[in-house]
């Protein structure tokens, strides 16, 4: 599969890697003003914002982030579902850094990721109102599906997609 992408040129110097300790701050607070700016913060929410290391990484899934010159601008977290199933969850940017394809290598990465953890199927829920980064998933693969049978645990979710990933040769 090719994905042809445009990529806005940066600002700064851009790094994308893994969560390390001193990450809980930024990852909740770039969390908290996406999910408050258009919606209300869930218990959902809370459970995974206020214990990222029992909620996501000792279940064996990572958090990604995006440090520009320095500080860190976006995150999104790879949520085991079930072995070889990630939700691709918490994805977000600063506002302050939009509109530099930050988001776009952030997703890539975190697609990355997911195949070195033998992913063969990345999941996400969003919400019409995420026009943007809905049409940057349809962009790298994601396809659109029917709701999950069992709903979501979000009350804002109303969009549900996947990427089926390949297996390695």
């Amino acid at each position: 599969m090719t994905v042809d992408i445009e990529i806005p040129p940066l600002t700064g110097r851009l790094v994308l890697r893994r969560f390390q300790p001193g990450d809980e701050k930024p990852f909740r607070e770039l969390n908290e003003a996406w999910i408050s700016h258009d919606f209300t913060i869930e218990p959902g929410d809370r459970e995974v914002l206020n214990d990222p290391h029992g909620k996501i990484l000792a279940k064996g899934g990572q958090i990604c982030l995006a440090e520009l010159d320095g500080e860190v601008v976006g995150c999104c977290a790879l949520i085991p579902i079930k072995s070889g199933e990630f939700e691709l969850a918490k994805m977000t940017v600063s506002d302050e850094a939009r509109g530099q394809g930050v988001g776009r290598r952030l997703l890539v990465f975190a697609i990355a990721v997911a195949r070195v953890l033998n992913s063969r199927r990345l999941y996400l829920e969003s919400n019409t109102k995420a026009a943007a980064a809905i049409h940057l998933y349809e962009k790298l693969g994601f396809r659109h599906m029917s709701s999950p049978n069992l709903g979501s645990k979000y009350a804002r979710a109303n969009v549900f997609m996947e990427m089926l990933l390949p297996e390695p040769l």
